[in-house]
């Protein structure tokens, strides 16, 4: 899953060596897995995993008819379920590293760790913007919007606003508001997943704490080249066990 993550938001020039043609093969292996996995899904009892509840949902259930609906929405889940995570489990890492007192805070007082979560999707922005259509004429701060444009929403910026955010530009993981950022969107579209993003961070650093004296960086991480997707190819580290 990982691999079809990466194989569908990235190229060539950052490490994923697929042309277009394998990059289509990858994708068609994808979708053949779902779809078996969707069929078996829907001759069953509704389960709680995605994949069940799209084969049983009344707005979904002929989503499976048109085979590009389907993997576009199959691509959104991989994406934001894995690559948005593995992103900011590295970026966790890195700025704790490059802020060795904020480490040193969290080591002290492991109670941060929920604010620090925040933090560290702020600070991240784990994608970077997202395209919305304008439904009707609005005038917003001297610029005219009309209905139908397209609007890019760079969350990444957002997330660095010093009118908004006290600092905007340092790591700070007893930040107050922390999670008063938006990097999950706003509104109608806010990600569906972020509690459950949330959680997994969460637990991930609770562990760490538990089982690691620390996660030290020994070289200089290697950055994905998007301007969507806010991640690292490589981000070498040596693990110290307590």
């Amino acid at each position: 899953m990982p691999y079809w993550s990466d194989v569908a938001t990235t190229s060539e020039t950052v490490g994923i060596a697929v042309d277009m043609n394998e990059r289509q093969r990858v994708l068609e292996e994808c979708l053949a897995y779902f779809s078996k996995l969707w069929h078996q899904r829907a001759a069953e009892p509704r389960k709680f995993d995605f994949i069940s509840l799209f084969a049983h949902g009344e707005e979904t259930k002929d989503m499976i008819k048109d085979p590009m609906e389907f993997l576009g929405n199959l691509i959104l889940l991989i994406v934001g379920g894995n690559d948005t995570t593995r992103n900011s489990i590295s970026a966790g890492v890195v700025e704790l590293n490059r802020n060795p007192k904020e480490y040193d805070k969290l080591k002290t007082d492991p109670s941060l760790i929920p604010n620090m979560v925040s933090e560290i999707i702020r600070y991240q922005t784990p994608l970077g913007h997202m395209r919305r259509t304008a439904l009707e004429d609005v005038e917003f701060k001297g610029q005219s919007i009309r209905k139908g444009d397209k609007v890019i929403m760079w969350y990444v910026s957002g997330n660095r606003d010093e009118e908004v955010i006290e600092h905007p530009d340092e790591f700070i993981i007893d930040r107050n508001k922390a999670r008063h950022h938006l990097s999950f969107g706003f509104g109608i579209h806010r990600c569906m997943g972020n509690r459950v993003g949330e959680l997994q961070l969460r637990i991930l650093w609770e562990e760490i704490l538990k089982r690691f004296d620390r996660l030290e960086l020994t070289g200089e991480p290697e950055r994905v080249l998007s301007n969507f997707v806010m991640g690292y190819s490589n981000v070498p580290i040596v693990v110290h066990k307590k």
